[in-house]
């Protein structure tokens, strides 16, 4: 499994807001199997970063498309040499 990183641009209108609810879902959907590590949005860009663990670039493409917003949104697919986080990491030992 590689790892890509989805950079997405969309356009809200009424109908928009009326998709979230599902589209929560589909994600909540892919995070829980460990296809998606991350998922950030910022409405005042109305852009959102999805990093996902995928075989390859078209692999991202069919999930993303499965998406209820998927009709709202310009993205852009890179796949990613290096990937660190906090949550990747072992966590602090601490003694008692």
């Amino acid at each position: 499994m590689k790892k890509y990183q989805a950079i997405v641009s969309f356009d809200m209108d009424e109908e928009f807001m009326t998709l979230v609810p599902p589209h929560r879902t589909y994600i909540n959907y892919l995070l829980n199997k460990g296809i998606i590590d991350s998922y950030a949005v910022s409405m005042e860009t109305q852009q959102s970063w999805i990093t996902i663990n995928a075989k390859d670039k078209k692999e991202v493409k069919e999930l993303l498309d499965k998406s209820p917003l998927s009709k709202y949104w310009d993205y852009e697919i890179l796949e990613l040499f290096v990937y660190d986080s906090q949550s990747t990491r072992l966590p602090a030992v601490q003694l008692n």
